[in-house]
């Protein structure tokens, strides 16, 4: 995977890293994703190790590294995005795990269409239907 990352930017010479880091890194706008695995993802020419949110706005690094770890915090972006969102792809790794009821319910309650599969699935239909110009978005956790 290429070096670059959305989370890990070296800081440059002379500059206080705390300081010169963005406060939300992300990649900002629509991008495929070009390739997974090995523990990430590439996607726009970069490359990024751990689970990704791929919204509208942009993609960000996603805490959770496994089905349980989703929660209502987790899904934040998600859910202030709903309105740009007709479609959520879960992707839950290498295998197909369902979300907790909790969680199916909250996002139906803020009608937000879902379907969790494995995440190289999730991902190939997130480009499938991103390609298409649909307002799709994706939840992808990492596997090794």
């Amino acid at each position: 995977m290429n070096r670059r990352s959305i989370l890990r930017r070296p800081p440059r010479p002379g500059s206080d890293a705390v300081t010169d880091t963005p406060r939300d890194p992300h990649f900002p706008g629509r991008a495929e994703i070009e390739g997974y695995g090995g523990g990430g993802f590439r996607f726009a020419g970069m490359s990024h190790r751990g689970s990704i949110l791929a919204l509208p706005a942009g993609i960000w690094a996603w805490p959770p590294a496994s089905v349980q770890e989703i929660d209502e915090a987790s899904l934040a972006r998600v859910l202030e995005a709903r309105t740009e969102i007709d479609m959520l792809f879960i992707g839950t790794g290498r295998d197909l795990l369902p979300v907790s009821n909790g969680i199916g319910a909250l996002l139906r309650k803020a009608e937000i269409r879902f379907d969790t599969m494995p995440t190289p699935a999730a991902a190939s239909t997130y480009n499938i239907l991103l390609s298409e110009g649909r307002r799709v978005a994706a939840a992808l956790i990492a596997s090794g």
